[in-house]
């Protein structure tokens, strides 16, 4: 075999082997890499693959290098035995730490959002920006203000076994319900209901009880990131304004140093679903 073309298959041999390995290092997500360029990671919600985020990589990867998450227990991927967003946090910082990203852009939809915020604040010399789209670093104290860390965590118990005691068939129909509230097309629903059949359900519960009784808002202060919040309020027209949720977003950042929130006007939680050109405008202006 001429040199260039054993030079060429180790190479290639070696980049598998390091991709594999990779995998092996980070149970808690596998990783899709596209483009050249400054690093971007892209971090999907509750159910969700990284193929959620396939119109925002054909947007941005070009110029740039996004790496897309697909984490554990979601969409046909398998499930680990440790908390997943606590997991994902340390394993995303040794991934970051491992291939070198330097101050990578961070995006994060609903789940993916509260893990940035979680990485930004635990390890805010790797994050250079963030974006959150549509959650909270509290969930449940925007429905219940002025709860205790006791309480959320008695919330989201009782929360946990609740769901625990639902049939397959009334689980699927809440979940189908759910997302009838955050998508507005049927296709979209159609897919995203899709990929719930495919997650593990003992994973989608369990992330969902340790959102909801965290509190990220007495860390923000420590996110040196210059930091993006789109959020979205249509879905719930009927208990308030634009105005009134605006404060209400804000009112959760506040103690976030150089944060900016914006809420679309027609989108609801999937946001890069319902009005992708709005979330690209204010994500380029941000970026830019």
């Amino acid at each position: 075999m001429p040199r260039s073309l054993l030079k060429t298959a180790i190479t290639i041999a070696a980049s598998l082997v390091l991709g594999h390995a990779a995998a092996a290092d980070h149970p808690s997500f596998k990783v899709d890499v596209t483009g050249q360029g400054a690093p971007v990671i892209l971090i999907p919600g509750l159910g969700s693959p990284g193929e959620v985020w396939s119109g925002t990589v054909a947007h941005y990867c070009g110029k740039r290098q996004c790496h897309v998450l697909s984490l554990a227990g979601f969409a046909g991927q398998p499930a680990i035995g440790t908390p997943l967003i606590a997991t994902v946090e340390q394993q995303l910082s040794d991934y970051i730490r491992e291939h070198q990203l330097e101050h990578p852009v961070v995006i994060g939809h609903s789940l993916g959002g509260f893990i940035g915020m979680k990485l930004a604040s635990d390890h805010p010399a790797q994050v250079g920006r963030l974006v959150i789209v549509d959650t909270l670093p509290a969930l449940m104290a925007a429905r219940i203000p002025g709860t205790t860390p006791e309480q959320l965590k008695l919330i989201a118990e009782d929360m946990r076994t609740r769901m625990l005691g639902q049939d397959a068939q009334a689980a699927s129909a809440s979940t189908l319900e759910s997302l009838r509230s955050m998508i507005s097309k049927q296709e979209d629903i159609d897919r995203a209901m899709a990929w719930a059949k495919q997650s593990d359900r003992m994973t989608v519960i369990n992330t969902l009880a340790e959102m909801t009784a965290d509190d990220l808002r007495p860390g923000l202060n420590h996110i040196t990131a210059p930091t993006l919040v789109l959020g979205s309020w249509i879905a719930y027209k009927n208990y308030g304004n634009k105005d009134s949720f605006t404060q209400l977003y804000k009112s959760q950042y506040q103690q976030l140093p150089n944060v900016k929130v914006e809420l679309a006007d027609n989108a609801r939680h999937f946001i890069m679903y319902d009005d992708p050109a709005w979330m690209y405008d204010r994500i380029d202006n941000f970026l830019n």
